[in-house]
């Protein structure tokens, strides 16, 4: 009997709209299941309460994790002043409660502003985070001391969409691995107030957003349609140049070999440019980057994505 098209296992990327209550893995395992998606796995993970972009990668579109998960991200966020909790969300147990009606719009205003000046931010006590080879939240459940862990950050643009205090909503674009939580719980520490994080969707994982997200209750029951809402891998990296080879370039290609970056033109590119190389049919070959050998620019292969 032929296998239905929607048991065969994709490459690519899926762009699902996680909902609030699961984990990332949870929605993986669910597609897994019901579709038959063996090889599986996600650029950028999302705690439980967050909703919004998960890039979930099919067959060979594992391959790209590294690279979808290092991009930039956009949230819109809410925040609570007046408490801390141990996860720096309203979802852990809180541990201290402040008034915070002395503060006014203009002073947190000005604060929730100056997150954009911030490079380093600490890592939430809960959190996927390692110690020692274990996660953090691990040790917390264990009533083990977590150490604390500080990280950089880099952050883009930060927008205040209301006041309403306690209640802040905002939006803000950050390097990837930025906690949110973090950048909550900094804020009422500045304030003198506490908060905590209420609120967050994933608005965008450069390159791509809300807009092109599928539920995961329409992923699942995408049975006999699956494979058009899988983003194919010749697409996955769309802010990626492509470069197309000849099948002498491409055996070499797969042998490991090197190719100098003058034998392509129509592609300039310098030290550290990446791109999708494509063979003669167009089809994904390999992702290269440029570097120097022996004093000339050779595209040089990252990770081969061929069937």
């Amino acid at each position: 009997m032929t296998k239905r098209p929607s048991l065969t296992q994709r490459d690519g990327v899926l762009v699902l709209h996680k909902p609030g209550g699961l984990t990332s893995t949870d929605c993986l395992n669910r597609i897994k299941r019901r579709l038959g998606q063996k090889k599986i796995g996600h650029a950028g993970t999302l705690d439980p309460m967050a909703t919004g972009v998960l890039l979930v990668l099919l067959g060979q579109g594992t391959k790209l994790a590294t690279y979808l998960s290092a991009d930039r991200k956009t949230y819109r966020g809410t925040l609570i002043l007046g408490q801390t909790s141990d996860t720096y969300d309203i979802q852990g147990q809180v541990l201290a409660t402040r008034p915070w009606d002395s503060l006014t719009p203009e002073a947190v205003a000005q604060e929730v502003l100056a997150w954009k000046t911030q490079t380093s931010q600490e890592v939430p006590p809960v959190s996927a985070a390692k110690h020692q080879g274990k996660p953090l939240y691990a040790l917390h459940r264990a009533g083990q001391e977590t150490p604390v862990k500080i990280k950089e950050i880099s952050i883009f643009e930060v927008e205040i969409l209301a006041l309403d205090l306690p209640q802040v909503h905002f939006r803000v674009t950050c390097s990837a691995g930025t906690y949110i939580r973090s950048l909550a719980h900094s804020l009422g520490i500045r304030l003198g107030c506490g908060a905590v994080l209420s609120e967050l969707e994933r608005e965008a994982s450069h390159p791509f957003t809300l807009a092109q997200a599928h539920s995961l209750d329409a992923v699942l029951e995408s049975q006999d349609h699956f494979a058009d809402l899988v983003i194919p891998l010749d697409m996955a990296l769309p802010h990626w140049p492509k470069v197309v080879l000849t099948a002498d370039q491409e055996t070499s290609i797969k042998h490991g070999g090197q190719l100098p970056v003058a034998l392509f033109p129509a592609y300039p590119a310098l030290e550290g440019d990446k791109a999708l190389l494509l063979t003669v049919a167009k089809a994904p070959l390999a992702l290269a980057e440029v570097k120097i050998q022996d004093g000339i620019l050779v595209w040089t292969i990252l990770r081969g994505v061929w069937a």
